[in-house]
């Protein structure tokens, strides 16, 4: 650091103080002669700062990617962009250790069989023996036999050449995306009531609601950045509901927790419904103007009182109707949620009962008053947009409209008898290859050994197929278990935009070459089409190209990008769809004019029903299991249980436990489902319901949290019920050892993340412990 001369400088007078803004301290600290902090400036010759956004989750925070001189990436900086105003998470602040990190895949592997070791082949030979196979496998089993399983944390370029990929050059019905494990019942509720499938208002409106209302959101860990929304509604005075079975760090401060039973939310949302309409204090003047179905909803509602659901859902009574009382009585109110309420069977129809609450006290479409849901994957939005997901195509089609597919066949430029029809979604695909219906898979950007739930059933369906392909950056424990896997870019060697959880859309930028022998998922889709006789149609050199045809793919649809290019990203720092026109501003905020997204104008409100969950309790299997992130890692784990200080932070699973189960700190707890059993170290607090015990899952087998839970889907969504299961606590002889994450061949698993195998201990706290902590 280097400080300006005062003398090179001709004297000023410092302005008067204004002791109504100035900070505490400010006229002490210039009366004692100390220069202002703004003449400090950091020597940055030969470095270049390059703007982008954070790779994990959907709150996208803006960063800078420190690159020297070489054009290495060596560090990060916050950047003060709007969505998160100069913070990051540990998780942004360690994400640039991954570009150049010691285990990157560099070289192709191939072997022919799973008992052979991995070699190293050229691209050439890993791509002539894909192709070959790919040929092979639908040649005797039909087109169908091969499916393709992409990911929502691909850019939106990307995503939408899986989709064609899929359809053009495979010719496969079969194409799905680990958003099926994320936000698909969000979307499938938002769908149903407004026609359009993504939130409603933008984060800023959070700050000025006067009751925010968060329902099955970790937001201190798993979207940390966001906090500082609930802070600034909190300082103007907002109420703060928070509806979890765990009392997380932002429970801890809320105005109410409803610490309710996992799987009962739906019955607690009809229930907080009929208070407010008991005691009248719907929108009667909105909800005739605006809707249809209130009648029924309302009907259905009278069935749920509060004595009904607290025997439900746990909770005492008066907490409903204090619930009911606060959100219906402000006069703007917000509802949002993730995971907690949408990983059911019933997940659907949860999202649903939030929705019915908002619409009936009148809190949509208006600045702080409104509905969202907080998108896990970074681009879990704009993931599902652009037609990788199984009955989807670009625009947010539906692939059974025949005009849809019209249109996609004219811009595709095929018959519209070769595009296929709706496939199934990414689980039920498993259950397809173990039944050998799939016997050939491409995997871009997933890791189902770790994510997909019920592992063993998962396992028998990847070991099922005849042919495996998977493109990743590590390899991860899925990858290991394939026939070929193809080393692609990480997120800072290639340009592309994603949607975060307010459907802005937002650029990242190239910061990179990468290594040498490193080729991008683009580039891998362009050339096995070109082996497959569909090279014409993924002629693209790059990402831009990509984006140009899809924002032709999504004009005139609902999700609408056509307005948005790379260049007006660059400038405004995000565009939220639908954007029709490139003079269009976007849209940051959904049915102000008070219409939906549907033909009629309305919002179709629905009819909930609560079920119980699909795993039953019994004296065997008396406790409710949950499962979810931490905040050092994210979702499998193969990029962050990578990253030294994360692994530190949160070296190794562990089971939350209450106190009346009787164990006691780092005691080696078995927690058995119907599924499977595993050992971790107990965590006990008096922060989660005796009933309920909770694992985060971002560990592979034998310390998989998914090795317990259940693989029940929502009938509509196809989403897993990650969120509950019976199970039941022994004690245990020892906790199970945490493998440390796959090595490439000729090499041994970096020294930095093999503290997870030698450390007994649960944190410190639910939310992790620093290293200073560790003894």
């Amino acid at each position: 650091m280097t400080a300006t001369d005062p003398a090179s400088r001709p004297a000023r007078r410092e302005p008067a103080l204004d002791p109504s803004v100035a900070p505490p301290g400010t006229r002490a600290f210039r009366d004692a002669g100390a220069l202002p902090a703004d003449r400090w400036h950091a020597d940055q010759r030969g470095e270049t700062l390059v703007p982008t956004h954070c790779c994990f989750c959907g709150v996208q925070c803006g960063m800078y990617l420190r690159v020297d001189h070489a054009g290495k990436v060596f560090g990060v900086e916050p950047r003060n962009h709007d969505i998160n105003r100069m913070r990051l998470c540990p998780k942004g602040i360690n994400a640039y250790q991954q570009v150049n990190h010691p285990d990157r895949l560099t070289r192709p592997l191939l072997r022919r069989h799973r008992d052979e070791e991995f070699r190293e082949v050229s691209w050439e030979e890993a791509l002539d023996h894909t192709a070959a196979e790919i040929r092979r496998v639908q040649g005797e089993y039909g087109n169908d036999a091969f499916g393709v399983l992409g990911g929502a944390s691909l850019y939106s370029e990307k995503t939408y050449l899986v989709g064609k990929f899929a359809r053009v050059a495979l010719k496969t019905r079969h194409v799905d995306y680990n958003g099926r494990l994320c936000m698909v019942s969000a979307a499938g509720a938002n769908k149903l009531a407004f026609g359009i499938d993504r939130a409603g208002n933008p984060f800023s409106d959070i700050l000025l609601t006067d009751c925010l209302l968060i329902a099955g959101s970790n937001v201190g860990e798993c979207f940390p950045v966001l906090t500082q929304y609930l802070w600034g509604a909190r300082d103007r005075g907002a109420t703060l509901i928070v509806v979890d079975p765990r009392e997380t760090a932002v429970a801890r401060t809320a105005d109410i927790h409803v610490a309710l039973k996992p799987g009962t939310d739906s019955a607690f949302f009809n229930a907080v419904l009929h208070v407010v309409v008991a005691e009248g204090l719907t929108d009667e003047t909105y909800l005739a103007a605006h809707t249809t179905g209130w009648d029924e909803v309302r009907a259905t509602a009278a069935q749920y009182p509060p004595s009904r659901a607290a025997r439900i859902c746990g909770v005492p009574e008066d907490q409903i109707v204090r619930v009911a009382r606060v959100f219906a009585g402000a006069e703007k109110a917000m509802a949002w949620h993730a995971r907690g309420i949408e990983h059911h069977s019933q997940g659907v129809e949860n999202c649903l009962s939030v929705i019915n609450l908002c619409v009936a006290t009148g809190n949509i479409g208006r600045p702080g008053a409104g509905y969202g849901t907080l998108t896990g994957q970074g681009n879990g939005q704009g993931g599902r947009e652009h037609g990788q997901k199984s009955d989807l195509l670009p625009g947010g089609r539906s692939i059974s409209d025949p005009e849809h597919r019209r249109q996609i066949c004219a811009i595709w430029g095929i018959d519209e008898a070769e595009l296929p029809l709706a496939g199934t979604s990414m689980m039920e695909m498993v259950r397809q290859m173990r039944r050998q219906e799939i016997r050939g898979l491409i995997g871009i950007c997933n890791n189902p050994f770790v994510s997909l739930p019920h592992h063993a059933t998962v396992k028998e369906g990847y070991d099922a197929l005849q042919f495996h392909v998977q493109l990743d950056f590590f390899l991860s424990e899925t990858a290991a278990n394939a026939h070929v896997v193809l080393p692609v870019t990480v997120w800072a060697e290639d340009e592309g935009v994603m949607a975060n959880a307010e459907a802005r859309v937002v650029k990242h930028n190239k910061a990179q070459e990468p290594p040498a022998g490193v080729r991008t998922d683009t580039w891998v889709m362009r050339e096995l089409a070109r082996r497959l006789g569909a090279g014409d149609k993924f002629d693209f050199p790059d990402s831009r190209s990509v984006f140009e045809e899809l924002r032709v793919a999504s004009a005139g649809t609902v999700n609408d990008y056509y307005g948005i290019t790379y260049e007006r990203l660059e400038e405004t720092g995000g565009i939220a769809w639908p954007c029709p026109s490139t003079d269009h501003p976007g849209t940051p905020r959904l049915f102000e004019d008070g219409r939906s997204y549907h033909p009629d104008g309305k919002i179709h409100l629905q009819v909930v029903e609560w079920h119980p969950p699909m795993d039953p309790y019994s004296d065997e299997f008396p406790l409710s299991l949950t499962t979810g992130r931490t905040v050092a890692h994210f979702l499998s784990g193969n990029q962050t249980r990578r990253l030294g200080a994360l692994v530190e932070q949160t070296p190794r699973p562990w089971v939350e436990v209450h106190p009346s189960h009787g164990f006691g700190n780092g005691d080696p707890v078995r927690v058995v489902t119907r599924r499977g059993s595993a050992v971790f170290p107990a965590l006990v607090t008096e922060a989660i319901r005796p009933d309920t015990v909770f694992v985060p899952y971002h560990w592979p087998v034998p310390t998989a949290a998914n090795t317990l839970t259940i693989d029940a889907l929502d009938p509509r969504s196809k989403i897993p019920e990650y969120k509950v299961c019976a199970a039941r606590l022994e004690p245990a002889e020892r906790v199970d050892a945490v493998p440390p994450p796959p090595a490439a061949p000729g090499r041994t698993a970096d020294p930095e993340t093999q503290v997870s195998r030698t450390d007994p201990l649960p944190p410190t706290s639910p939310q992790g412990r620093g290293t200073s902590e560790r003894s």
